[in-house]
């Protein structure tokens, strides 16, 4: 574990920040990766809870403090180079938004076999569907769990708590656009487009009535 004093030996970038690559201390799967500064690192070392910057909103915060879903800091080492740090945690809940263990698990692999499965059968295990993450939505509405799934647990919430999830979704593009950083806009913007099909799963519409209604403008 590093320690304080060691935090005056890492390499920033010149946002004053550095990759903080989160990994399930039990398992070894790599969960997320985040940033942090010398302030949220140091918050980290101090609570034993890992806390990070938020490069969209400009603004420390610690993971779960939200959802419940805590990462119980283990370890902290820094690579050769000493820019990047490898938190070692013991993950409380999954550890992405969308309800995946991982954030680098695909949305086919965390949501239904037979989507999963259909998609391979046509050989299209790469390609994206709206109307199949739908679908996914549809079936966690109705049947997930909400202690294992973030939008089972979203829709139970009511429409009120899905509401404010997509507005501040909506101002998360707009500091990431204010940023002029083009990854955090792709990031938020696909935050921004899953909660959107949330609200239609919720109301049982589909996607497809969305591209109809486009289509017809464009007439």
């Amino acid at each position: 574990m590093i320690s304080r004093e060691d935090v005056g030996q890492l390499v920033f970038n010149a946002d004053g920040l550095i990759p903080a690559i989160a990994q399930d201390c039990r398992t070894g799967q790599v969960l997320m990766l985040a940033y942090m500064n010398r302030e949220s690192l140091l918050r980290t070392l101090e609570i034993g809870r890992a806390c990070y910057w938020s490069r969209s909103r400009r603004q420390l915060w610690t993971k779960g403090e939200t959802s419940g879903h805590y990462q119980l800091v283990k370890d902290i080492v820094v690579d050769c180079d000493r820019d990047t740090l490898l938190l070692s945690v013991e993950q409380v809940g999954p550890a992405c938004h969308t309800g995946a263990q991982s954030c680098f698990e695909s949305w086919a692999q965390s949501g239904n076999a037979a989507a999963s499965a259909a998609a391979g059968e046509r050989g299209e295990g790469s390609e994206f569907s709206l109307q199949e993450l739908y679908e996914v939505l549809l079936q966690r509405k109705a049947h997930g769990d909400p202690e294992a799934s973030y939008t089972a647990r979203l829709m139970r919430a009511g429409k009120d708590r899905v509401l404010k999830k997509l507005a501040e979704e909506a101002g998360e593009v707009m500091l990431a656009s204010k940023n002029d950083d083009p990854g955090e806009i792709v990031y938020e913007t696909a935050d921004l487009w899953f909660h959107s099909l949330m609200v239609l799963a919720y109301h049982g519409i589909p996607p497809q009535a969305v591209l109809d209604e486009l289509a017809r403008r464009r007439r």
